[in-house]
């Protein structure tokens, strides 16, 4: 059996290439809109791939099943519940895919999305029982998928719950490759370990060792937060087939586009165009981060080279962002200034500053700041444009500087003067510049 696991560090995703190298043929799982990877090794193993697999209607990036279909003329396969408008051949429960003596058994598992579907592998040159599961989006390593995305959260949770425990009975031996690793929101307490098997997970994930009355109770409690463009998303990878898309050309025209500098925030701090927003492409969760706080507007990419603009097109295709107006050089006359926890303390004592904590709720209610107000760096352009942010110089802070300087970005796009907490944040406030006491808890 030729297996490959294709992991997108920049959105936790995983995709999949499986197939029988004597029989020569494979099948995609889950594949990512840039499929080049999966040609590639498809090519070096003189592999036909043979078509493609979807668990379910991905709700976080553009599948790439539309270019596999479109450039490739390969068939696709999704559950029948999905209601997918593209030509497709539905699967069932029990609805096998035969490529030689390796055998993919489609396990129904709905709860992350009712269409949701598990592959079990079976590798006929090692024996007649499942080697590995793929999970899709429904067990994770440490965690299981959350429910609320596409139904009730408690109706979801209750699919998802039983479809866990059919997973657990394919036997503590086979090897378990979610559709998700750390850095999705499609679960909170996810490893970025890329598998695990079904014992391990059986032991010491929550979601198989709670009871169901604790199970559903969890689930309806707090969520992470949904993924931006999530219904536009759904809507893509369900419509009909969507291809390639061409690199945004070198311009200095930026007209009505929003300008995206995904430079370094120093290099973006040091001068950037006018009215721009600072998402770093080399930072963690890029593609998630812009679709959070750009405007529905053409995106001018502002970058260090060509290479550096390609890589962000990239991502943000990734997460159904495709208005790109084009691209230029860094550099501009506006500046940013940053400032540190000691420099905070002292403002905040003189009581001139309004100091914005912009992490997430979980995170503030482990410890924060106190006379800061919470405003998550995803809500800052809207609550500024609704006047919230007036008063006193805004300064912003997170756990060690990325999202307050987002967020501060965001906020002088829009006229707000404010400035990032840079190298610290709220962790350095409570663990070296005051005490527990002084902190909060």
């Amino acid at each position: 059996m030729l297996f490959k696991q294709f992991v997108d560090d920049d959105l936790g995703c995983a995709s999949y290439l499986v197939g029988d190298e004597e029989a020569g043929q494979a099948v995609i799982v889950d594949p990512a809109f840039a499929i080049e990877q999966y040609l590639d090794v498809a090519r070096r193993h003189e592999m036909e791939l043979a078509g493609v697999l979807e668990t379910h209607t991905h709700a976080d990036h553009v599948s790439g099943h539309g270019r596999l279909a479109l450039e490739h003329g390969l068939p696709i396969r999704v559950h029948e519940a999905a209601q997918a408008t593209f030509a497709h051949e539905p699967l069932r429960d029990g609805t096998e895919i035969d490529l030689g003596r390796v055998v993919l058994r489609t396990l129904h598992t709905p709860g992350h999305r009712p269409e949701h579907c598990a592959f079990a592998v079976t590798d006929g040159s090692r024996g007649d029982d499942p080697w590995l599961v793929l999970t899709g989006d429904s067990l994770f390593v440490g965690d299981a998928a959350r429910p609320d995305l596409a139904i009730d959260a408690l109706d979801g949770a209750e699919g998802l719950f039983h479809s866990l425990h059919r997973l657990v009975a394919l036997g503590d031996g086979v090897e378990v490759y979610p559709g998700h690793v750390a850095g999705s929101l499609c679960g909170a307490a996810m490893s970025s370990k890329p598998s695990t098997t079904i014992g391990f997970e059986r032991r010491f994930n929550h979601a198989l060792t709670e009871s169901y009355q604790d199970f559903m109770t969890n689930a309806d409690g707090a969520q992470p937060p949904r993924p931006p463009n999530m219904e536009a998303i759904v809507e893509l990878n369900r419509g009909p087939f969507f291809g390639a898309r061409e690199w945004p050309l070198h311009t200095a025209r930026v007209g009505d586009a929003i300008v995206l500098d995904v430079r370094d925030v120093h290099a973006y701090a040091a001068g950037h165009l006018p009215g721009a927003v600072n998402v770093p492409v080399s930072g963690s969760s890029f593609g998630t981060k812009a679709a959070f706080v750009l405007p529905e507007r053409p995106i001018h990419l502002h970058a260090r080279n060509e290479a550096e603009a390609q890589l962000a097109a990239q991502r943000l295709w990734a997460v159904g962002i495709f208005a790109l107006a084009g691209w230029s050089e860094g550099g501009g006359s506006e500046r940013m200034e940053s400032l540190s926890v000691e420099d905070v303390e002292q403002l905040l004592s003189a009581d001139s500053i309004q100091l914005l904590d912009v992490r997430e709720t979980d995170e503030r209610d482990r410890v924060f700041i106190p006379g800061s107000k919470h405003l998550p760096y995803r809500t800052v352009r809207q609550a500024a444009e609704n006047g919230l942010c007036g008063g006193k110089p805004i300064v912003t802070i997170c756990e060690s500087g990325p999202r307050a300087a987002i967020a501060a970005s965001v906020l002088q796009s829009v006229g707000v003067d404010a400035r990032p907490v840079l190298g610290g944040g709220v962790a350095t406030w409570h663990g070296e510049r005051c005490s527990f006491r002084r902190c909060g808890n």
